[in-house]
């Protein structure tokens, strides 16, 4: 890339953005010293960037059409062969198309990236290869991942695979639906809001946001690095803990990771659920459009749990509430400054950065009517919030954070686990192509009033199926202390191994 000093009209310019007034002998001495400062610019342009190695040679792959598709849920096909030996040998896997696969275009189901193609594979890539797993190619997912529903994805919607016309849930749509459909074994995710559980509960699979920082985001199109998961789902809650294990643990370059203690977290599934506590969160219970026969399936697979000898107990927790509330400031102004101002990079953090990606990203403004309107409308909130406000609501929001995480570790010392459903609905019908933006933005925004909550504290949350309600599969979600996963995973295979859920 060419470095281009400003002129001194353009430094004028860039001054009045940032509210200064230059007369013009002001404007020419600091051209000058811009000018200067310029240089260690074009000393770092000449140096080579610091890229991963790549170290699993792969074929450029295709973009699959029609019924190789999957009701839309492959972005890309193109087999990787991982190590020859490993934990997940035998296993195939999709990757989320926001996670880097290098050499494999990289879409992030938006229309303004198509073209990318990444330079290097991110951390989770690299680690189920030399796992010895075999990926089958790129998952479809939203719009910038900003929907729980599946139809902003560019160029179009991800069907149920159980019911087509109906929603795979959001945004990891295409990893939950080729799970559910059989096309893989297991399937990478993220989750900022829900987008790990939603469409695992849509679709009737396992999903998992482990603790914040647990695995590593390096390589990952951020939206806000506070609320920013990447996590497993699979088919079975055996898989799910065989593949977190591969996944977490620290990889020196994501600062979001603050030590990330692992676990043998397959060691967990045999231990039954006989004398765990289980608090029953009546305000997971009570969201505005929650259907009754969810509530019914998920109350009834709490039952159940106290038959496998755990102790269940109602009780009120307004903090989830508040939590979901804190998401809107943290979420909408955290993802314009950082996926769309920032064009996916971040400042005032040491980590490893996708130099390609936020030079690419960059066009979006070239292409914003082109935007999704559930992006749009998080992108205009978090415009109101800074220019109106400055920010302080994105900044009282992180401290009230803290209040509530503390409220939850105080709960936890009573609790092993909380329990609600995962969604307050079953999958929708997707909206047409041409449905007014109101109906666009609530079938994007319907089903996040439990889920949110625990993206804000970085609580690990697993959505498990358990039961249907008129064929369509209905997820129940565990929620636990920071770095309990195992005790998440322990309960969820005792579930699974006393029911069928397809029959409840």
């Amino acid at each position: 890339m060419t470095l281009v000093a400003p002129t001194p009209a353009e430094l004028a310019d860039i001054a009045a953005s940032l509210h200064m007034t230059l007369p013009p002998h002001e404007v020419q001495d600091y051209h000058a010293l811009v000018t200067g400062f310029l240089a260690d610019y074009q000393a770092i342009d000449a140096q080579p960037d610091e890229v991963p190695e790549l170290r699993y040679p792969r074929a450029p792959g295709y973009r699959p059409d029609g019924a190789e598709s999957c009701g839309n849920a492959w972005y890309w096909k193109a087999t990787i062969e991982g190590a020859p030996t490993g934990k997940l040998l035998g296993k195939t896997i999709a990757i989320k198309d926001n996670i880097n696969v290098a050499q494999l275009p990289m879409m992030n189901g938006s229309a303004t990236l198509e073209g990318f193609v990444p330079g290097f594979d991110a951390t989770v890539v690299t680690r189920v290869l030399d796992a010895g797993a075999t990926i089958l190619g790129k998952a479809t997912c939203e719009h910038f991942c900003l929907s729980g529903g599946s139809h902003t994805s560019d160029p179009a919607p991800v069907h149920n695979p159980r019911r087509a016309g109906y929603s795979a849930g959001g945004s990891s749509s295409g990893s939950a639906a080729l799970v559910a459909a059989g096309e893989v074994d297991m399937a990478l995710g993220t989750d900022q809001g829900g987008s790990v559980r939603i469409p695992s509960a849509f679709c009737g699979v396992v999903g998992m946001k482990p603790t914040h920082g647990l695995v590593p985001y390096t390589g990952l199109m951020p939206i806000e690095a506070t609320v920013d998961h990447c996590g497993p789902i699979t088919r079975t809650v055996g898989d799910n803990a065989l593949l977190l294990e591969v996944l977490a643990g620290p990889d020196g370059m994501d600062p979001r990771q603050r030590g990330a203690p692992t676990q043998d977290y397959t060691a967990a599934l045999d231990g039954g659920a006989r004398g765990l506590r289980i608090g029953l969160v009546e305000e997971g219970f009570a969201l505005p459009n929650m259907m009754p026969a969810v509530a019914d399936k998920v109350r009834a697979a709490a039952r159940r749990f106290e038959q496998l000898g755990a102790t269940v107990e109602s009780l009120s927790v307004p903090e989830h509430q508040l939590a979901t509330a804190l998401w809107t400031p943290i979420g909408c102004e955290g993802l314009l400054a950082q996926m769309m101002i920032g064009n996916g990079g971040g400042h005032n953090s040491i980590g490893l950065q996708d130099v390609a990606l936020i030079d690419h990203h960059a066009r979006w403004r070239e292409q914003a009517d082109a935007l999704s309107p559930s992006l749009k409308l998080c992108m205009m909130v978090g415009a109101y919030g800074q220019r109106v406000h400055a920010g302080r609501y994105h900044a009282k929001a992180q401290n009230i954070r803290l209040r509530v995480k503390r409220s939850y570790e105080r709960l936890f010392a009573s609790y092993d686990l909380l329990l609600m459903p995962t969604l307050p609905i079953v999958a929708s019908r997707l909206p047409n192509a041409d449905a007014p933006v109101p109906e666009i933005v609530a079938r994007a925004l319907e089903m996040i009033g439990n889920t949110a909550a625990y993206d804000v504290t970085g609580n690990p949350a697993l959505s498990l199926p358990c039961g249907t309600v008129d064929g369509l599969p209905v997820g129940l979600m565990l929620v636990a202390g920071d770095h309990r996963e195992a005790i998440i995973y322990q309960a969820a295979a005792a579930y699974e191994r006393a029911v069928d859920w397809e029959k409840l």
